[in-house]
């Protein structure tokens, strides 16, 4: 059993060191397509981030000013949950701005870490009675400006918009570019193994005649498209995980209402790892599975 495992690595290793050229071509290739492939995904969970700081109805953010006293505070909601115009008003103080903001920005500590009872602001959360009229919201927010100890009024549903088309043009582009590529990777694969079967036709003949089963000849070239898929998904994958760090250590240079904590994922994308490597394998096992198949009698 040992014997036979060593025959199909150091079988594979010749083929593999025969078309080098072909092969450095098919990992750069698989590297490529699966870096954007996991970008894509990366892309969508930054996105969904963003976006999740306005779900539950929110369409308003009324921030107050650290400054301000509990009688102030409490006139504020008492001036706000009198307007005809709004349907919900939720307060919340340091403490919860504080925790929703170690939920939204756990991807950048050194944000965080600027981040107290002194410097981030309680606020209101508003929702207005009719979420769909602009110029009404426009009216609304225009009056809880004058009022007192209020710092800024945020109405997002612009920038909502914004972001949910950016997602939507984003996501569907490279995703559809990532998959071409990765059939180019297929193919890639496809003509290595193509070829290196081409180039031992003679030993395949003699193998047949001494009594090796296809399937004996088969694995180490399908195991040859195999480690070319998974060669190219680690490299993509490390690619990924530096660029992630670099993006999230830089966001965290960004002032705090710089509008972009959200486009940062917090916790390490193994999953998208785990999903790339997982494509980068089927991409050569389907490529070379397809080429020893087709090409086996040379």
């Amino acid at each position: 059993m040992l014997s036979r495992i060593t025959y199909v690595l150091r079988e594979m290793w010749a083929s593999l060191s025969r078309n080098l050229t072909l092969t450095i071509a098919a990992v750069i290739t698989s590297t490529i397509s699966l870096l954007l492939f996991g970008l894509t995904l990366l892309l969508q969970q930054a996105f969904d981030n963003q976006l999740q700081q306005w779900t539950g109805g929110v369409q308003m953010l009324v921030y107050m000013e650290n400054s301000a006293t509990p009688d102030q505070i409490e006139l504020v909601r008492s001036t706000i949950e009198n307007q005809p115009t709004v349907s919900k008003v939720t307060y919340c103080d340091v403490p919860c701005s504080l925790a929703v903001a170690q939920d939204l920005l756990a991807g950048s500590p050194e944000t965080l870490s600027r981040l107290n009872e002194q410097s981030i602001p309680s606020y209101f959360s508003v929702v207005p009675t009719n979420q769909d009229d602009a110029e009404l919201l426009v009216r609304i927010r225009d009056s809880f400006d004058g009022l007192p100890k209020v710092k800024t009024v945020v109405y997002p549903q612009d920038q909502i918009d914004v972001l949910a088309k950016l997602k939507s043009i984003i996501g569907v582009r490279t995703l559809f570019f990532s998959i071409m590529l990765l059939f180019a990777s297929v193919l890639l694969i496809w003509n290595t193994i193509r070829t290196a079967m081409f180039a031992r036709r003679r030993e395949i003949e003699v193998m047949k005649l001494v009594g090796a089963t296809n399937w004996f000849i088969r694995i180490p070239f399908m195991l040859e498209g195999l480690l070319q898929g998974l060669v190219g998904a680690a490299l993509a994958s490390s690619a990924l995980l530096l660029g992630n760090a670099n993006w999230s250590s830089t966001v965290s240079t960004f002032p705090y209402d710089a509008g972009l904590s959200g486009f940062v994922v917090s916790n390490t994308p193994w999953g998208v790892v785990g999903l790339m490597l997982l494509v980068g394998a089927g991409v050569g096992a389907i490529g070379s599975a397809t080429a020893a198949g087709r090409f086996l009698d040379v």
